[in-house]
């Protein structure tokens, strides 16, 4: 990990979220807890012309030349639950950076609820400055293990959205697994593209997964959306679980559906394998 003077230190600690964020709790009893054996993993600040971009990584110990994943947040930010992805993308041989997208907006994980999160915060938050970190992260990723070359995304809720565009922003991906992000939207100055606008003109091949009972994406939005990607030429696929309501990979919420869950896990690692990006397991010792 990267070392740095204890005021750097300091303010990267305090704007990632240090367990589950205060909207979410209490935790239900079964969230999953992945450790870090044979793993290198911690905070990193990525220096840029407005600020340091704090991020959350993981990746096999003792490793060069490794697959990257991109991990975007939920609207919680760079909490336990994002960490943890990342750990588990590392113990399948990935190196695995979850930027906080949110640092100049304020620090999600203290705010009482959701609806304060979204106001005061998330809706302060333009879609390219998003870009641009994304952009330093995989740069950075570059710099400590990673292979651009060999470089994708994956997304959650909030960060299922940002999967869509980042991949027409960066079309050098090689793929994208896209958890339950809104695909339609209002377009305004922070927002001006949305997932349906860029589905038809996407090269890279992005995977959507899909609650049959998500009230916040009904199925006729999904619709549209399978629609658009089928007039173009990425690949794309998107997956409805019919039982499945939104945010069903979350396995510390309530929302969480295990066989939904476990099935989109192995989509994830079979659509990275078959878009390039194979890798080879963290050994792991007790």
């Amino acid at each position: 990990m990267d070392t740095f003077n204890p005021p750097r230190r300091a303010f990267i600690q305090g704007a990632l979220a240090t367990g589950f964020a205060l909207a979410v709790q209490p935790v239900t009893a079964g969230s999953i807890a992945t450790d870090s054996r044979a793993l290198d993993s911690g905070l990193a600040g990525i220096p840029l012309d407005d600020g340091i971009l704090p991020v959350y990584f993981a990746r096999p110990t003792a490793r060069s030349s490794l697959p990257i994943v991109l991990v975007v947040q939920e609207i919680f930010g760079v909490h336990e639950h994002i960490r943890d992805i990342c750990r588990r993308l590392a113990k399948l041989g990935y190196l695995a950076v979850a930027p906080e997208l949110y640092f100049r907006q304020g620090n999600p994980a203290a705010s009482p609820d959701i609806a304060s999160i979204i106001k005061d915060i998330v809706s302060k938050v333009p879609d390219a400055q998003v870009m641009q970190d994304l952009d330093a992260t995989l740069g950075w990723a570059a710099a400590h293990g990673g292979d651009a070359s060999r470089a994708a995304i994956t997304g959650f809720c909030w960060g299922g959205r940002i999967c869509w565009l980042y991949a027409s922003h960066h079309p050098q991906l090689k793929a994208g697994i896209a958890w339950y992000g809104k695909l339609e939207g209002a377009h305004d100055a922070l927002t001006p593209t949305q997932p349906v606008d860029v589905a038809a003109s996407l090269s890279v091949p992005i995977l959507g997964l899909y609650g049959g009972q998500d009230s916040s994406i009904p199925q006729d939005s999904v619709e549209r959306m399978r629609q658009a990607l089928q007039q173009g030429q990425s690949g794309s696929q998107i997956v409805v679980y019919p039982t499945a309501g939104h945010a069903f990979n979350a396995d510390y919420r309530p929302s969480y559906q295990v066989a939904a869950a476990q099935d989109g896990w192995q989509r994830l690692q079979a659509w990275l394998d078959s878009h390039g990006m194979q890798a080879s397991k963290a050994a792991d010792t007790d």
